[in-house]
């Protein structure tokens, strides 16, 4: 059982020269990315089926970006290089080819293109990142300077058309009702370009480093293991060039970091923070949210010196995973714990549940583990549904079977298998979550709207403000039920009553604008043809 990182680019010296010089033919617009049109007519060349290309793209664009960086490129060229050798497409064929053996394809006619064309060579040579420097062109467009309308036509990438959807048409509705104040922080380009991150809770002791530590195959920067409470504090694990420890006061200052949000919790939660960076192919594609473990018994009348279940909150918005760990002997769901589930409300579809070290405990007694544990979270998670919990250990260590069973083979191997497939998919989904979570927070964004609308409505021009602010703060689940109702809304989408309680009651509810239908027309049109378009502009552009 391994879990594999997403794959990177190599290519012998000679063979990466040459595939600069394509790429930089095939870069039409110069911003170091290839879309559809243009890999269209640059592929053209290989003389493949459009049967042969649709796949090579869906190998290439993995993550569904719309386009292709040079490593993305490359992939593309090997991939058909191996089908001109009459190879199938498919995902595991440079897994099992070397790929510095792969010799480049056979593209006719480029050749007398590039001396027609004489391609200049670029002052920023490094074209072999991963992650290429956003063009100029969308500095100047994403820039709060920038006045200029550009139509939609012009981005270069599905992540490109959202920062450009959300400046434009979603940005200033939360801005104007305050919802950033109530719901979600305003969201910064970095987010958009953030990668995915995995966050793991539980209580102390039930392997949430240890899982890192198993998939990474080695330590991280500032990681402790032991029997007692030993992380204190939330690291961000993250790749980076060198390994190192950054500080939690460091970091959120950093405008390409998407972190910046957690000033708000405060210097002490900021002296619990810290960032682990170190050189690994896995986190260049993905991140991990390392938690204090989660406390119970006597502990828990020992307060911590920040909002622990705002900070996973704010985390969990952040998050394309999140595991919730326990082991056979930590089965209780504190009151603290109980907080934090609750507070996850709303991405439900990113949960995973894993029973750790369970082959620590014989078949029968697992058996009845299993049970208590789908007992206690039907208690926490309030639905209907059997949530999926995945059984296992996940450890460098071989499964114990001192039982006598062959249990660790037939059940832990499988779900163990099961769980990394799920991370494995997560950076090529990435960028359908940021979608998903786009349009989720575009439907709260308009909610939000309703509802500050409605109680704006209900105050008096002149007299009794007072009074009547109160009355409508008390009965505010009433309210609720009043909106829902005249606009026919799900009742699923609405705040929590007591959290927006709170809040409201810091604020003059007549300082708020009135309801601006052209506002919500405008959020109305990106979600019904904005987005649409977007994504249809960037699929695989083989597509019929």
């Amino acid at each position: 059982m391994e879990i594999l990182a997403p794959r990177n680019v190599n290519c012998a010296k000679q063979d990466d020269h040459l595939y600069k010089q394509w790429f930089q033919y095939a870069d039409i617009d110069g911003d170091g990315r290839i879309t559809g049109p243009d890999a269209v007519e640059f592929f053209a060349h290989s003389k493949l089926s459009k049967e042969e290309l649709k796949q090579v793209w869906a190998l290439a664009d993995s993550k569904r970006q719309g386009y292709l960086g040079y490593n993305e490129f490359v992939t593309a060229m090997q991939v058909i290089s191996l089908v001109q050798t009459g190879n199938s497409p498919s995902a595991d064929m440079l897994r099992i080819e070397e790929s510095e053996n792969i010799s480049p394809p056979i593209m006719e006619g480029i050749e007398d293109m590039l001396q027609a064309k004489r391609v200049p060579q670029r002052s920023d040579p490094d074209l072999n990142s991963s992650v290429q420097e956003l063009p100029t062109l969308m500095s100047r467009l994403f820039s709060q300077k920038q006045k200029k309308v550009v139509e939609l036509s012009h981005v270069t990438s599905v992540i490109d058309g959202l920062k450009k959807l959300y400046l434009e048409k979603l940005k200033p509705l939360e801005m104007t009702y305050q919802f950033n104040d109530f719901s979600l922080p305003p969201l910064t380009d970095s987010d958009f370009d953030a990668k995915p991150m995995v966050m793991l809770l539980g209580q102390y002791s039930t392997g949430k480093t240890t899982f890192i530590k198993h998939l990474l195959k080695c330590d991280y920067p500032g990681a402790h293991i032991g029997p007692e409470p030993t992380t204190d504090r939330f690291i961000v694990v993250k790749g980076g060039p060198d390994s190192r420890n950054v500080p939690g006061n460091t970091i959120c200052v950093q405008s390409n970091m998407p972190f910046t949000g957690l000033t708000k919790f405060g210097a002490a939660f900021l002296s619990k923070f810290e960032c682990s960076e170190m050189p690994h192919p896995l986190l260049d594609h993905i991140s991990f949210i390392d938690t204090p473990g989660v406390l119970s018994g006597e502990k828990q009348r020992t307060q911590r010196s920040y909002d622990f279940t705002g900070v996973t909150e704010w985390f969990a918005s952040k998050s394309d995973l999140i595991l919730l760990l326990f082991d056979p002997h930590k089965l209780d769901i504190s009151d603290e714990f109980k907080r934090v589930i609750s507070s996850l409300r709303g991405h439900e579809d990113k949960i995973r549940v894993v029973l750790n070290k369970a082959d620590q405990v014989g078949t029968q007694q697992l058996m009845r583990v299993y049970g208590a544990l789908m007992w206690s979270l039907g208690k926490v998670l309030n639905t209907p549904e059997v949530v999926r919990v995945y059984v296992g250990s996940f450890n460098d260590k071989p499964i114990n079977q001192q039982f006598g069973s062959s249990i660790g083979k037939d059940l832990f191997e499988p779900e163990q298998d099961n769980l990394l497939a799920d991370l494995k998919d997560i950076p090529r989904k990435s960028c359908d979550r940021k979608i998903n979570e786009f349009v989720k927070r575009a439907r709260a964004a308009k909610i939000h709207a309703y509802i500050i609308g409605h109680l704006k409505r209900e105050m008096p021009a002149m007299m009794g403000k007072t009074k009547v602010q109160q009355r409508l703060i008390d009965n505010l689940e009433e309210e609720f039920g009043k909106v829902q109702k005249e606009l026919h809304l799900p009742s699923g989408d609405f705040p929590n009553v007591q959290h927006f309680k709170e809040i409201l009651s810091t604020y003059n509810i007549d300082k708020f604008e009135k309801l601006k239908p052209k506002m919500l027309q405008a959020v109305d049109e990106m979600l019904s043809q904005d987005l649409p378009s977007l994504i249809k502009r960037f699929r695989n552009p083989y597509d019929g």
